[in-house]
């Protein structure tokens, strides 16, 4: 199993930016790699995904316009820049790859997972 290394979660107030991180601990090759996050009681839900070699990004609804996903190709790095951060953004964060090739929005897509961060925004 490839492990992936979250960082960058925070406690701040709404309004604010925070930055995640991804590292993959090896070079395996993913198509895409996402981004979910998960609060108790609840199913973990999509919030962003990239293609590695086109670049090609997808947002939840609920983030489009404040958050945005990139990756560094020679460092293999995946980011998370979210803006404007409201209350209803916490939850833990987490990093995804080993994407199957289905849809990119679906937990179930995705064979690798990291240990997650936690992001708490309050009002």
């Amino acid at each position: 199993q490839v492990p992936l290394v979250e960082s960058g979660g925070g406690f701040v107030q709404a309004g604010s930016s925070l930055r995640l991180s991804c590292a993959p601990s090896g070079r395996t090759f993913s198509a895409a790699m996402g981004w979910f996050r998960q609060t108790p009681g609840k199913e973990r839900e999509f919030v962003a995904a990239i293609t590695w070699v086109m670049g090609t990004e997808y947002y939840a609804e609920s983030v489009k316009g404040r958050f945005t996903i990139s990756r560094d190709l020679g460092e293999n790095l995946v980011f998370l820049q979210m803006n404007s951060l409201k209350p209803g953004d916490t939850a833990v964060y987490y990093c995804a790859s080993g994407y199957k090739g289905a849809s990119v929005y679906t937990r179930d897509s995705y064979d690798y997972w990291g240990q997650g961060t936690q992001v708490t925004v309050s009002s």
